[in-house]
């Protein structure tokens, strides 16, 4: 079947909208003449504008629309179904899987409809294709795979290509000669996250750069929203090399501009480390509560610095103690580092 006007729902966050970059790219290239919309949330919709292929956006305003029994709250919530309405739209995939995106998909008047079976909140009673994970271990990316087969697209590249605008990259060449960084370089340290329990300790952190500095000879700067400086000045207190503070000093393509620059970065599990694997830097992503086999970089394992790494079944946030964050050692990150760095230096001499 060929559809005209596709909407695709995914909200938030940024590095769960990472994972759901291939679906626009196998949209367009099985549906070229489609118009494609998405809708997603004000504060990650820049990292839509380094993406080829899609037509339009449309806001999610969370604040407003959570609080729709307010005058200002229903204004938005009407504003976004009439748009959503004027959309036309023939086929629509909910990837983020709760009450209010099924809720909004099935108010777009859309008759097709697709999402997870085992989605929350009763999410699944709105849909009109209800796709099964066949397996509790299976990626995110493998489930958004199904889905589009559920509908008859069957080739599927999971990879996307990022490419950020060229004002950001002047903008980010700027920013590394103010901060004396020079391309290909530098590490990116991502010690930030949006919850406590995804941080991995600071003085670890700082001994990663050390290690960096002293191994490798590469720079360092660190990376963060404008709201965790505190963590960027723990980590420079907490370290004996120098790191460059460059928290809040990006937009989302000017982030993607800089660490398609480094030559290493390591990260929480939290967007900005999931941008630097679609980027396909040398990365360490580490995980402690999250389950990296459904969450975690895309077939790259080499990524992943975790405690039973692939072993979590379908546990989003685990709280089991032996999956705190800090159950997984420095020994454990270095030496992902150090096979990145090694693989990567093996590729560039080929």
């Amino acid at each position: 079947m060929g559809y005209q006007n596709i909407l695709i729902i995914k909200p938030s966050s940024l590095g769960d909208v990472v994972h759901a970059l291939p679906v626009l790219g196998v949209l367009r290239k099985r549906f070229p003449d489609a118009e494609i919309t998405w809708l997603i949330r004000r504060e990650f919709a820049p990292l839509l504008s380094c993406v080829q292929g899609l037509d339009a956006t449309l806001l999610f305003e969370r604040q407003l629309l959570g609080r729709w029994y307010r005058p200002s709250g229903f204004a938005a919530l009407r504003d976004l179904i009439g748009r959503l309405r004027r959309g036309h739209f023939d086929l629509a995939l909910d990837l983020q899987g709760l009450l209010r995106t099924a809720l909004l998909g099935w108010l777009s008047g859309c008759p097709v409809r697709v999402g997870s079976a085992s989605a929350r909140e009763g999410a699944p009673l709105f849909y009109t294709h209800r796709v099964r994970r066949p397996d509790d271990s299976l990626h995110m990316v493998d489930l958004y795979r199904a889905m589009l087969q559920a509908v008859g697209v069957d080739d599927f590249e999971p990879y996307v290509r990022l490419e950020p605008p060229a004002a950001a990259t002047d903008a980010v060449r700027a920013l590394m000669e103010d901060s004396g960084l020079e391309p290909g370089r530098f590490a990116v340290l991502i010690a930030g996250a949006a919850h406590e329990t995804k941080r991995w300790p600071i003085d670890r952190f700082a001994a990663v750069a050390e290690h960096i500095v002293n191994k490798y000879g590469l720079a360092v700067a660190a990376v963060g929203s404008p709201g965790e400086k505190k963590i960027i000045a723990a980590l420079q207190q907490a370290g004996v090399v120098p790191i460059a503070d460059l928290c809040g000093r990006t937009t989302i393509p000017q982030l993607v501009a800089l660490l398609a620059q480094a030559a290493l970065v390591v990260s929480n599990d939290t967007g900005p480390g999931h941008i630097a694997a679609a980027l396909r830097r040398p990365t360490v992503l580490i995980f402690g509560p999250t389950n990296p086999a459904w969450v975690g970089p895309y077939q790259q394992p080499e990524a992943i610095a975790a405690v039973e790494p692939q072993q979590r079944g379908s546990a989003i946030r685990s709280r089991r103690p032996a999956h705190r964050i800090d159950q997984v050692s420095l020994r454990m990150v270095l030496g992902a580092v150090d096979r990145q760095m090694t693989a990567h230096r093996g590729e560039q001499h080929r």
